[in-house]
């Protein structure tokens, strides 16, 4: 699987986010203004994620599901709830 264009876009606008942060941080920067910063970092890197997450379906998902054994099919399943509950976590 190739990671798409969007996502490594969107990573690397969050890298640069998370960059900015720190230096503001740093500068002793207003902290509702570091705050809205490290908010705009995780919604860069909840976005690329889904985007990764999509890709993958699409992708490596297909595949599963069309040339998949029932183990592989299952562990698949598996792998997607188990990265679900670590995206939605609180």
């Amino acid at each position: 699987m190739t990671t798409s264009k969007a996502v490594i876009t969107g990573l690397k606008k969050a890298l640069w986010t998370l960059k900015t942060v720190n230096e503001m941080a740093e500068n002793g920067r207003y902290c509702a203004d570091i705050a809205n910063q490290i908010n705009a970092t995780i919604w860069l890197l909840k976005s690329a994620n889904r985007e990764l997450m999509r890709n993958h379906l699409a992708t490596c998902g297909k595949k599963k599901f069309t040339e998949g054994n029932d183990e592989e099919i299952g562990l698949f399943i598996d792998e997607l709830v188990r990265t679900w509950d670590v995206a939605t976590r609180k």
